[in-house]
């Protein structure tokens, strides 16, 4: 009798083929070829130093919170909250307060402000909006390079450039024009809050300028065709469509911007005059929390002196901290992550 399993050439279709025995291996020899040669290990070292980078960060931020702290206690102890709230500073006798430079910072900073956000908001809208597509990237990289100049140039710059201009020009012009709002009134000496306001908002217009082209890009290309569809002009269609639905991340390219410049120290240092004293006009010199670390810090001799100036860098690092963490949290409100889209 035939094998059945064996070919019948006298059947059509599809013959029985032989059976294969299959051998069953071991699984100690699979086991090595399903893993490479201590490619566990690497995974193992690899999270670990990842870990320790991501750790580091946390503790370094957490070292100069600690430094701050202890280095300011004998001005805490001395002094407590009225430190900040009062206006002597006196180091021969020991009587410190901050209120001047507090002022001095946040009036350099809304003069800042007040120059360069309708200017970085204004280039932001021509580049995403208005600006031919060759000269979008040329133009874009000139106002970021602004950002990658040193601060001590910028301050060169105000005191051959920009002081002898505003002594000799701009000041008379306010003084004769705005004297009587008090705020431009006094001698023309160039240097000041003036000065000092201009030479932050030039560098505070990088960051403003391309945080806001990124949250810019990434509002939807239907709500520009939608408001032209509607019969909007380009200036409605800008202004309904993209910039209200970007306000949030503006905002919050704006409070970035005030970081930068509620921190800026060299710059400033060289052009706003340093004297410590509260006064209502802008051709006044005065005095910031950072400038006045780097002019005393290496004169302060006795302890509550050195202790004081530690103290107001803490003050300086906690606004900052709050400042930029506000403004990350209204950026990320609007791009939530997106990529950035360019437009045609």
């Amino acid at each position: 009798m035939a094998n059945p399993a064996l070919p019948r050439p006298d059947m059509p279709g599809p013959q029985p083929v032989e059976g294969t025995k299959v051998t069953s291996v071991s699984a100690h020899r699979v086991a090595p070829l399903l893993r490479v040669s201590g490619g566990e290990i690497r995974d193992v070292i690899f999270k670990s130093v990842m870990m320790t980078c991501g750790l580091a960060v946390i503790g370094v931020l957490a070292l100069i919170v600690w430094e701050l702290i202890s280095g300011s206690g004998l001005s805490w102890h001395a002094f407590g909250l009225r430190f900040l709230g009062t206006s002597d500073w006196d180091p021969v006798n020991e009587k410190f307060g901050a209120l001047p430079f507090i002022y001095g910072t946040l009036v350099s900073s809304v003069v800042a402000l007040i120059i360069a956000v309708p200017l970085g908001v204004g280039v932001a809208v021509f580049t995403t909006e208005m600006c031919p597509r060759a000269l979008r990237g040329p133009l874009s990289f000139f106002v970021e390079l602004l950002a990658a100049i040193p601060s001590v140039i910028y301050g060169l710059w105000g005191i051959f450039v920009l002081v002898p201009l505003l002594s000799g020009y701009v000041q008379p012009l306010l003084a004769k024009s705005l004297g009587w709002t008090g705020l431009f009134d006094g001698a023309p000496y160039g240097y000041g809050m003036l000065a000092a306001g201009i030479i932050l908002a030039i560098m505070i217009i990088p960051i403003i300028s391309s945080i806001t082209r990124e949250v810019l890009m990434v509002v939807p290309q239907h709500q520009r065709e939608g408001v032209l569809a509607l019969g909007a002009t380009r200036w409605e269609m800008i202004r309904v469509g993209v910039l209200r639905n970007a306000r949030a991340g503006i905002v919050g390219a704006v409070i970035l911007g005030l970081g930068r410049a509620l921190g800026e120290t060299m710059a400033v240092t060289m052009v706003i005059g340093n004297k410590p004293e509260i006064t209502k006009s802008l051709f006044a010199p005065g005095y910031t929390m950072a400038s006045v670390l780097a002019n005393e810090f290496s004169e302060a001799t006795g302890d509550v002196y050195l202790s004081a100036l530690v103290e107001i860098g803490l003050a300086l690092f906690v606004v900052t901290i709050i400042v930029n963490a506000l403004a990350q949290l209204l950026v990320w409100t609007v791009t939530r992550g997106q990529p950035a889209r360019g437009h045609a």
